[in-house]
């Protein structure tokens, strides 16, 4: 993130089964930048991703049990405002991404498209910026 930036204020979060393959995925896959990852050997406690137009994710390793966490690995949705749907669709895809839905117009103006993370995440990505305020 640029010194401009604010940082994120909402942070969606997910739990992987393998954290440290699931961080280098979005890094490579989607322009994810890593922040912090807390955890010793395999094992991830705490990270924090930052997306560069604004926001970022949290993730951590699966819960050995339901007491643990509620969430289950392949379990997560987002969605991710782009200005280069084109060539973030060529760099996804490139990385391994399974292709939920094609890069696409829609009716509402937006330029996009949804993969697939290999812990069975959807991650779509378009240049929809949400309804105008007020």
């Amino acid at each position: 993130m640029n010194d401009k930036t604010p940082p994120p204020q909402v942070w969606p979060t997910l739990q992987a089964r393998d954290a440290r393959a699931l961080i280098r995925f979005l890094v490579d896959a989607f322009g994810f930048e890593e922040t912090v990852v807390y955890g010793e050997g395999d094992r991830v406690d705490h990270a924090e991703l930052a997306w560069p137009p604004g926001g970022g994710i949290m993730l951590g390793s699966a819960a050995a049990s339901a007491a643990e966490g509620p969430w289950q690995s392949g379990s997560f949705g987002m969605y991710a405002v782009t200005d280069e749907p084109d060539a973030l669709f060529a760099r996804a895809t490139a990385a391994g991404a399974k292709v939920v839905r094609a890069l696409n117009d829609t009716g509402y103006g937006s330029r996009e498209f949804a993969v697939e993370d290999p812990e069975g995440n959807h991650w779509s990505f378009g240049t929809y910026r949400g309804a105008p305020r007020g």
